[in-house]
């Protein structure tokens, strides 16, 4: 598995642990919830408001800063069905073999925010917005109601894996 990290973020997010790591556990934990079948490439970016915000603006045509943005490199039949992907030549590194599954973009900005309004720690916060934006990068979604109900109880399920909990 290759998660490749980059912090772009002025200020220092204040975790308890290393953020690499976390971020590695989550992402391997989602992994295994949603039984992928393939070594993946994940790219995560830690930015702040306003680089979020310009990446919102120009990828969705939203001008505000979000918490989190996921680029899903794959389409799937449903969400997290693997049986197709072989088919795809371009779904896979060519180099390393690894499923190309996405990007993430995560605001540290955001993430401090919404802990603090939310009442949890920063890295409670951190691994939710990571199981989010997972979840994307399998395909599910969040537009209608009942989809939202599901993701939010994958999320959750994902978080307790690790030991997340509210």
């Amino acid at each position: 598995m290759t998660v490749e990290i980059e912090y772009e973020a002025e200020i220092e997010m204040p975790l308890s642990i290393e953020y690499h790591s976390f971020i590695q556990n989550v992402i391997e934990a989602a992994l295994d919830y949603e039984n992928c079948p393939y070594e993946v490439e994940v790219n995560v970016l830690l930015t702040d408001n306003a680089a979020i915000q310009a990446i919102n603006l120009e990828q969705r045509q939203i001008d505000r800063p979000t918490d989190v943005l996921s680029f899903p490199m794959q389409e799937y039949p449903t969400p997290s069905d693997f049986s197709e992907l072989e088919k795809e030549a371009t779904a896979f590194h060519p180099e390393t073999g690894e499923l190309l599954l996405g990007d993430i973009v995560i605001s540290v900005e955001k993430v401090m925010e919404q802990a603090e309004k939310y009442g949890h720690s920063i890295e409670r916060e951190l691994g939710f917005l990571v199981a989010h934006s997972m979840l994307h990068l399998f395909g599910y979604d969040h537009m209608e109601e009942n989809e939202a109900k599901k993701m939010e109880k994958k999320q959750e399920e994902i978080l307790q894996k690790i030991g997340l909990t509210r």
